[in-house]
């Protein structure tokens, strides 16, 4: 799920504040600790190589997030694909791949068990 800003309700607007909000943006419930991530990122990666080995091959941690600037693609297991981009809200579930279009920049929030999992298998695969 991918929403712009102009999408997300207006559900307060005073001077000098506008608070938006999106309900059942996901949902979190039995996940543990979350883990708060900014990632900067140029244009061309892919984590597809990266994510062979894992389950599905893709990764299969839920993230919630921002995206600062920049455009990514992201595959799921099925081949669907959504793009993101500057001042998106998102949430990628389980099972997907991710491609940067435009060098960007993301603020995700990750159950830190399972994302630090596929981090950790990330640069094993680099090491190889």
């Amino acid at each position: 799920m991918r929403m712009a800003k102009d999408d997300v309700d207006v559900k307060m607007q005073i001077p000098g504040a506008v608070i938006r909000q999106q309900l059942n943006f996901g949902d979190a419930t039995g996940l543990g600790k979350i883990s708060g991530e900014y990632f900067s990122l140029s244009a061309g990666v892919d984590t597809t190589p990266l994510f062979q080995g894992l389950q599905g091959n893709s990764c299969q941690c839920p993230h919630w997030g921002f995206v600062l600037h920049g455009q990514l693609t992201t595959t799921d297991e099925g081949g669907a694909q959504e793009t993101v981009k500057t001042n998106d809200l998102f949430y990628w579930p389980p099972g997907h791949n991710v491609k940067v279009d435009a060098d960007a920049e993301i603020v995700m929030f990750s159950p830190q068990h399972e994302h630090s999992h596929v981090i950790n298998h990330m640069i094993e695969k680099v090491k190889s």
